[in-house]
C-alpha cells in the first residue's frame, strides 16, 4: 500500500537521469542533471529540469522530497515474470519441464484459494517495489481470482501493471487446467473488469503452446482479435526439450514459433519470454509482425535452458525487454537481471554497455510494452512512475562508485554490484510506495 499520503504537488531533487533515444544508435541520448528537480502534480510530471528553474506558479503549496546525491530515474520495467511463483524461487534442481511438475503446478494450485491468492500478491508487490520495479507483465494462475486478487492489490497501490490468468487446457495437472470454453469465458470478464479500469491492463495468457489444445490457441487468437488493445503473453523456445514436445504436438508448424503465428498470436503487443533456440526465419518473423521478445537471463542459467542472442536478435530488427521470470529467475533485482544480461551476451563476444542496459530497464522497456508514451521518461505529461537509487548503499559500491570518472561507470557498477537496498525509494503515480 502507499506509504504516504501523496501531497497534490511534489518536488523531487537529486541527481536525475532520463533516456532520450537509444544508447544502441547513441550512447548519449541521455539527459544526465547533476542537480535535477521534477515536479509532479496528481501523479504526472508537470516539469523537469535544473533545480532552481522551477516556474514559480508550479511552486506553490509544494512538498519537497530532498535526494541529495542520489540518482532518480524512470521506473524499473519487468517484460516477464510469475507472481504464483515467489514461493518457490530457489527450488532446487531439475530442467524446465521437471521443475514444473515438482514445483510449479503444486504451488499454483493453492490459488484457487482467494485468500492466498491475495496474501501472495500483497507479498510479490511489495518485495517488487522495494526492487524499483512499478511496471511488470505478470503470470497470474489458472484460476480467475488470482488474476482478481492481482489487479485490486495494484488498483490499491495505483500501479501501472499488466497481467493475465493463465490458460491451460491439457499436459497439466487438473487442478492447474481449465477448458478453452471456461478459458475463454473467464478471460473476457476478467478483460472487461479490468483491462484499463483504473492503470491495470490485461494480457491473454496461455502460459505455452503444449499445455494448450489448438482449440484454446485459437481462443487465444480470437479474444486478440476481439480486444485489439490487449496483450499477449506467453513462452516460446526455452528449453530444448520443451521445443521438441512442441514439434511432435504441431507437426504441422515450421517452428515453434509458428505454431503461434498460425492461431493468430503475433504482433506489436505480444511477449513472449526466453526465446532462446531461434532461427533466422523465426527472428524474420518476429521482427516482420513487430512480436517482442523477454530475456530472462537468471531464469536461463538457473534452469539451465540456454544462452540468449542479444546481439543476433537486435540486428534482425527485434525488440527485446528484460524479464526476471520468478520462480524460474533468481531474483526480483533488476541490477541481477541486468548483470546476467550483460554475462550472457559476453559468450556471444558482445558487451551489453550500462547505457543499453538500463535503457532496456527503463525507456527502452516501457516503449517496447506500448507505454513509451506514459511511462519510462523524466518529461512533462507522463506518469510519474520513479525509483531513487543510491550509488553508496554499501561498502563495496561506495568504493567503486567513488573512484568512478564518469556516469557510464557508476552506472556499471550498480548493474554488476547493486541489490535492493541501492534502491532508496519508489514511487507510482506520484506517490512513494516504497522507502523514504
Amino acid at each position: 500500500m502507499p506509504i504516504d499520503n501523496p501531497a497534490s504537488r511534489i518536488r523531487l531533487t537529486g541527481r536525475t537521469l532520463t533516456f532520450t533515444g537509444d544508447p544502441r544508435d547513441d550512447a548519449d541520448a541521455y539527459r544526465y542533471t547533476e542537480k535535477g528537480s521534477i515536479l509532479i502534480e496528481d501523479g504526472k510530471i508537470v516539469w523537469a529540469g535544473q533545480a532552481g528553474e522551477e516556474p514559480a506558479a508550479l511552486m506553490a503549496g509544494v512538498e519537497h522530497h530532498e535526494y541529495g546525491n542520489d540518482l532518480i530515474l524512470p521506473g524499473f520495467v519487468d517484460g516477464h515474470l510469475h507472481y504464483p511463483q515467489i514461493g518457490v524461487i530457489a527450488s532446487f534442481g531439475t530442467q524446465l519441464l521437471d521443475w514444473l511438475e515438482t514445483y510449479t503446478f503444486p504451488e499454483e494450485a493453492r490459488f484457487a484459494d482467494q485468500k492466498y491468492a491475495a496474501e501472495t500478491a500483497k507479498l510479490f508487490l511489495d518485495l517488487l517495489l522495494s526492487n524499483g520495479t512499478t511496471t511488470a507483465a505478470v503470470f497470474c494462475t489458472v484460476h480467475p481470482q488470482s488474476a482478481d486478487a492481482f489487479f485490486e492489490e495494484c488498483s490499491a497501490r495505483n500501479l501501472r501493471m499488466i497481467a493475465g490468468k493463465i490458460l491451460m487446457d491439457r499436459n497439466a495437472p487438473d487442478t492447474v487446467t481449465d477448458t478453452a470454453q471456461s478459458g475463454y469465458e473467464d478471460t473476457k470478464a476478467l478483460i472487461e473488469k479490468w483491462h484499463g479500469t483504473g492503470r491495470n491492463l490485461y494480457a491473454v495468457t496461455p502460459r505455452f503452446a503444449p499445455t494448450s489444445t489448438p482449440e484454446q490457441l485459437q481462443v487465444c487468437g480470437s479474444l486478440m482479435s476481439e480486444f485489439p488493445s490487449v496483450y499477449l503473453q506467453s513462452h516460446l523456445s526455452e528449453n530444448t526439450d520443451e521445443v521438441r514436445w512442441v514439434s511432435d504436438l504441431f507437426p504441422e508448424a515450421r517452428s515453434y514459433q509458428d505454431v503461434y503465428a498460425r492461431y493468430g498470436m503475433l504482433g506489436p503487443r505480444s511477449l513472449f519470454g526466453h526465446a532462446i533456440h531461434m532461427d533466422e526465419a523465426d527472428l524474420a518473423q518476429a521482427a516482420e509482425t513487430g512480436t517482442k521478445f523477454v530475456h530472462c537471463p537468471t531464469s536461463n542459467l538457473f534452469i539451465g535452458s540456454g544462452l540468449f542472442r542479444m546481439k543476433e536478435t537486435w540486428d534482425a530488427n527485434v525488440d527485446v525487454l528484460l524479464g526476471s521470470d520468478v520462480g524460474g529467475g533468481t531474483s526480483l533485482s533488476p541490477f541481477a537481471t541486468m548483470k546476467a544480461a550483460y554475462e550472457i551476451a559476453q559468450f556471444s563476444g558482445y558487451s551489453l554497455t550500462p547505457e543499453q542496459a538500463f535503457w532496456l530497464s527503463t525507456t527502452g522497456g516501457a516503449e517496447a510494452l506500448s507505454l513509451g508514451e506514459r511511462i519510462g521518461r523524466l518529461e512533462k505529461g507522463y506518469e510519474a512512475d520513479l525509483v531513487v537509487l543510491d550509488s553508496r548503499s554499501t561498502d563495496i559500491i561506495r568504493q567503486r562508485t567513488d573512484r568512478a570518472e564518469n556516469l557510464r561507470e557508476e552506472l556499471f557498477a550498480l548493474m554488476i554490484l547493486a541489490d535492493e537496498r541501492a534502491v532508496r525509494a519508489t514511487y507510482a503515480a506520484g506517490c512513494r510506495v516504497h522507502g523514504t
